[in-house]
């Protein structure tokens, strides 16, 4: 479970095992949530998640959804910088 990035008690993480599952998505984790964010439109897939955390990271994967994409693609990750 590579991390991704790490900002605001949020940490960003995409799953590289056989690329996992489609839709192409990375998993936002709190210290009491775990979900699904889309690449393609940085909206939560399924499951609960905190409306403003959520924002966040909706922001996190657009600014950043080249990298994101590319990654998911060739199962090589790397860091991102955080929101700030």
């Amino acid at each position: 479970m590579p991390t991704i990035a790490h900002f605001y008690g949020i940490i960003i993480v995409m799953y590289l095992r056989d690329k996992e599952h489609n839709p192409p998505h990375v998993h936002a984790i709190t210290q009491e949530y775990d979900a699904p964010f889309s690449l393609k439109t940085g909206e939560l897939i399924e499951g609960v998640f905190p409306k403003k955390a959520a924002s966040m990271v909706k922001e996190f994967i657009l600014i950043n959804q080249k990298e994101l994409e590319d990654m998911w693609e060739s199962g090589v990750y790397r860091k991102l910088p955080p929101l700030d």
